[in-house]
């Protein structure tokens, strides 16, 4: 499977998760919420580039409980709870939002 953004070929395995995580690039996770029916926000990207940083300090992506607890560390009570993630994310934060942020799913995740 793959996904084509500007003319470009990026590999997916069958979820559409990309297979190599470090051709991942913005336009990449705008192709990817487009297909979802999704517009990617600042509060999205807030998200999203707090998962590529997590991803590059702990070589894994976390599970949605963990997620809440770390956004809520970083960016506020307001921002560090389910409501709001699944707000941005319906399909599930730690799925959707790593998805859109080129990482691996999160282990635990169905």
């Amino acid at each position: 499977m793959s996904i084509e953004v500007n003319g470009k070929v990026f590999e997916t395995d069958e979820e559409g998760y990309l297979a190599n995580l470090s051709e991942w690039e913005p336009e990449v996770a705008e192709a990817m919420a487009k297909e979802d029916g999704t517009d990617l926000t600042d509060a999205h990207w807030e998200v999203i580039n707090f998962l590529r940083e997590y991803y590059d300090e702990y070589q894994i992506a976390p599970a949605v409980r963990v997620l809440t607890k770390a956004i809520g560390k970083k960016l506020g009570k307001e921002k560090g709870n389910s409501k709001y993630l699944y707000e941005l994310f319906p399909y599930g934060p730690g799925k959707q939002a790593c998805k859109y942020a080129g990482l691996p799913k999160p282990t635990g995740c169905v």
